[in-house]
């Protein structure tokens, strides 16, 4: 009687297991094949600047850290390291590279592999398809993981070929910095092909209709920080999305948050902060977009992770991200202000969010007379002195990354697993090529070849 009690009880217990474990077998409205894919890249954005991000975030307040999209959408890690003959850190060129294409290359390579031949990338592949393809980033267009999604060539460096390259891709939508880089015959070329040449970020509200090339700075845009209610990358990647949903077939798009690797090289922490927080929104309007499409998958990852940042140091429990949260403006741009005013004492205290000692005042003066960089990595020191930052590098780290996913096919993305792994699961989701309607070509006659 009593084992026959103890069976009731475990049958109860197992019920809802049961049922959930049916309910993920049974049919859903949800597709099990993308049409839509987002690729999503924080460059440079290792595990510690989410977590970074997080306590940015909270709110004091509460008891509770509050969770951001990141914890959210958390489903694996990747490796990231270059093929062998670069070692393990990688550079973006190698990371995009692996991304991009599923394979591995040496660092600085843009789509192609160790004979420097090309590789082919997932925006051609979809392009086969017939879908819509595009990138929208903060950086130049033609820097290092932009060009391995859209193009190929042996070194990063060659931003010219990159740039003159685009116009072979027959991408849709092209939006982000690098006016310097295309020349007045470059733009016409691109005007002839169909594209409207954009160089005004408010003109990108007035387009109705791909393709478009988008280049809204000399370089790259400018920090997030510098103006906050900006949202230019949100803004570029709801533009894109509007277009590239127009082809019914589906679309391949990548964004990056390119300028959290700028902040990092720079042990900017206050830049870095700003920089993930526009990505974050970002992220948050794709999130939003796969719910209203749920045909649409997005996987969210890191290149690598830049600065070895950690959220302490020098043996003090401690971090404090209201001093960051305080800083009005870039420390490049404080600085800059700082140099360009006699009277720059009080302005830079109102800037930084905190009073000038004495001793503090004649370092920033001594550092001041030495010239804007000297005086924004002065400001910089400070501020991690004051918020217990810390930085291990002004390169990158070989640390894995953070993978989130959405949609159909996020499944995939669970566990560890390498950076090619994302490539090549990405690619196993696009359609079927078409098959061929060429003629059958006759075989060779023996002797005639």
């Amino acid at each position: 009687m009593k084992f026959k009690q103890l069976s009731v009880l475990a049958l109860a217990l197992l019920l809802p297991f049961a049922t959930m474990a049916e309910d993920m077998l049974a049919p859903s409205q949800t597709p099990s094949r993308p049409k839509n894919m987002i690729i999503m890249i924080g460059d440079g954005m290792g595990p510690s600047y989410t977590t970074a991000y997080r306590y940015f975030k909270d709110n004091p307040d509460t008891e509770e850290v509050e969770q951001t999209v990141f914890d959210r959408l958390l489903v694996g890690m990747a490796s990231t390291y270059p093929a062998r003959v670069s070692g393990y850190v990688t550079d973006s060129a190698a990371a995009a590279t692996a991304l991009a294409t599923g394979s591995k290359s040496y660092n600085g390579a843009i789509s192609v592999d160790l004979q420097k031949q090309p590789l082919e990338t997932i925006m051609e592949k979809a392009k086969k398809r017939g879908l819509s393809t595009g990138v929208a980033v903060t950086c130049q267009v033609n820097h290092a993981t932009p060009a391995a999604f859209l193009t190929h060539n042996e070194s990063r460096k060659n931003y010219d070929e990159i740039a003159s390259s685009y116009i072979n891709t027959d991408a849709d939508v092209i939006l982000g910095g690098g006016q310097k880089y295309f020349t007045p015959a470059m733009l016409d070329a691109f005007k002839t092909k169909g594209y409207q040449v954009l160089n005004d970020f408010n003109q990108l509200a007035t387009v109705t209709q791909p393709k478009v090339l988008g280049l809204f700075a000399d370089v790259q845009l400018p920090w997030v920080v510098d103006e906050p209610d900006a949202h230019r990358l949100t803004a570029m990647t709801n533009k894109a999305l509007e277009l590239m949903s127009q082809n019914t077939q589906g679309f391949v798009l990548m964004i990056e948050g390119s300028q959290i690797d700028w902040a990092g090289h720079d042990n900017d922490i206050v830049a870095a902060m700003g920089e993930m927080d526009e990505f974050a929104h970002a992220v948050e309007a794709v999130e939003q977009f796969v719910r209203n499409h749920p045909d649409t998958l997005m996987v969210v990852t890191a290149d690598h992770n830049t600065g070895g940042l950690s959220i302490g140091r020098d043996g003090k429990y401690a971090w404090d991200p209201e001093v960051i949260q305080a800083v009005k403006a870039s420390p490049e741009t404080l600085a800059a202000t700082a140099i360009a005013n006699d009277n720059w004492q009080q302005p830079l205290a109102d800037g930084l969010g905190f009073a000038l000692t004495d001793d503090l005042q004649a370092r920033f003066d001594h550092a001041r007379m030495q010239g804007k960089d000297v005086l924004a990595q002065a400001l910089k020191h400070e501020i991690d002195l004051r918020s217990n930052t810390g930085w291990t590098t002004g390169g990158h780290t070989g640390v894995d990354v953070q993978v989130f996913a959405s949609g159909p096919g996020a499944e995939l993305f669970i566990g560890n697993q390498d950076n090619t792994d994302i490539a090549n699961k990405l690619a196993s989701l696009l359609p079927k090529p078409k098959k061929s309607t060429a003629a059958t070509v006759p075989a060779a006659t023996p002797g005639n070849g």
